[in-house]
């Protein structure tokens, strides 16, 4: 798992590419990257999956933010980005915790 960061200079805008190796996840369908960013909605567009078997997707967040978010794999799965900017806990299950993207 990987992710890229692009700052924009023309606007507060961050482009990141974000990539699921197929190792990380090597019988997945679908992977979808749910987060604050778009509400924790589960029925987002999935991320690609390229002929290697990886998974990529590019989001522009708005900058000055920090953002949580976990991949769901084949619709029931969740799994943490292992390059994340950190972890914070999901205050939902306790022990379990999410990825956070810092964009500040």
């Amino acid at each position: 798992m990987s992710i890229k960061k692009q700052y924009l200079k023309s606007k507060p805008e961050c482009k990141v590419a974000f990539r699921v190796a197929k190792t990380d996840a090597p019988n997945a369908d679908t992977i979808r990257i749910v987060g604050e960013f778009n509400g924790w909605n589960e029925n987002v567009e999935p991320m690609k999956k390229l002929k290697s078997g990886d998974f990529t997707q590019t989001l522009n967040l708005e900058t000055g933010k920090v953002y949580q978010f976990k991949y769901l794999i084949d619709g029931s799965v969740w799994e943490n980005e292992s390059e994340a900017d950190s972890t914070a806990p999901t205050g939902i299950v306790e022990g379990e915790f999410n990825s956070v993207l810092d964009l500040n």
